[in-house]
């Protein structure tokens, strides 16, 4: 497939097609008010962004079919594709596949490369690979479907229960912290039957839930450090990011439920904090940009709960918010992921 060179990354002016779910593709105007309601709220910033720094912006919505991606590439023939997918055929975690087919048309795109994607998706192969680097991460055990719940002694009360492979706070909610045998029993029969994935079960870390994003490909650029905050949580309530919190404007108005740059931590613990992420992105294989979860305990120990590879980018998240905090507006962090994208080379593993 004969294709147009790109240009040199001073360049600024570029093709660009964006991959997106065929339901999301935005509309090309909008009032504030549908966007700040809508799912296709950061298809739309994202398109809009890169058309006012200058580019050329296809979106391309996908369902079940990759050859509309090929069919686009030879027409369109982009510099690069920018990554917004979260799955492929309504299965979540196949974008890994929508990349290796991209890796395959030898076409850059922008965000976590397939193999990264594959190994943080997977949360136990995640946490296998960060303890062999002695990095922090909370006792744990898988729970597959169809098999008797069998809680190893070392699984300390109280316990987290949550889907294996799901992202987005899916299945959580208060009732996923458990405290004894028949609750761990109901929880993850919860996962199988209504999830319907295998179960993750974790040690839960009582303390404060921080956030981390990552730029880069070689150099690695830590964001601040990021916090949720629960400021009219009930103090019965654990603090943790639900399913409703994360999905329920009224539920976080409700609760108080923010995000800001994390205060009164040592600056020591910051830096160990940022070191630690850089360890995890470069442990999974990451590329491109990606957020890193944590608890902090309070005993000032920060434990890694998850690696989001490509998280969600609008200008009101909390990963662009930390880079505008760090003095990266949102174009400026939009034409750095799409630099990066165009510097990766994924031959690099054969």
């Amino acid at each position: 497939m004969a294709r147009k060179k790109p240009p040199k990354n001073g360049a600024r002016k570029r093709r660009i097609l964006a991959l997106m779910h065929e339901s999301l593709v935005p509309p090309e105007t909008a009032s504030a008010e549908q966007v700040a309601a809508a799912e296709w709220k950061t298809e739309y910033h994202v398109v809009k962004a890169l058309r006012q720094l200058g580019h050329e912006v296809r979106p391309l919505g996908l369902g079940s079919e990759l050859g509309v991606i090929r069919a686009a590439v030879e027409e369109f023939q982009p510099h690069i594709a920018f990554n917004l997918l979260e799955g492929f055929d309504d299965v979540p975690g196949w974008d890994a596949n929508v990349i290796a087919y991209l890796e395959l048309l030898k076409v850059p795109y922008t965000g976590c490369n397939s193999r990264g994607l594959l190994l943080a998706r997977d949360k136990s192969i995640t946490k296998k690979l960060l303890s062999y680097h002695r990095i922090p991460v909370a006792d744990f055990a898988v729970f597959p479907r169809n098999r008797r719940v069998r809680r190893r002694s070392k699984l300390k009360f109280p316990l987290i229960v949550k889907s294996l492979t799901l992202d987005a706070s899916i299945g959580i909610s208060q009732a996923s912290v458990v405290e004894d045998e028949d609750k761990l029993a109901e929880r993850i029969r919860f996962i199988h039957e209504s999830i319907g994935t295998d179960a993750l079960v974790e040690r839960y870390i009582e303390g404060r839930e921080l956030y981390v994003g990552v730029l880069g490909n070689e150099r690695l650029q830590a964001l601040p450090v990021w916090e949720l905050l629960f400021q009219k949580m009930p103090e019965d309530k654990r603090r943790i990011a639900t399913e409703r919190l994360k999905w329920s404007l009224a539920y976080q108005k409700k609760h108080g439920i923010d995000s800001a740059a994390a205060q009164d931590i040592a600056p020591e613990v910051m830096a160990r904090i940022q070191e630690t992420c850089k360890r995890v992105y470069r442990n999974l294989t990451l590329s491109g940009y990606a957020r890193i979860d944590l608890r902090l305990d309070g005993s000032g120990q920060a434990w890694v709960i998850e690696a989001n590879p490509n998280p969600q980018v609008a200008p009101d998240e909390d990963f662009a918010r930390s880079a505008a905090t760090a003095g990266t507006d949102f174009g400026a962090l939009l034409e750095k992921i799409v630099t990066l994208g165009l510097s990766w080379e994924p031959t690099r593993w054969g």
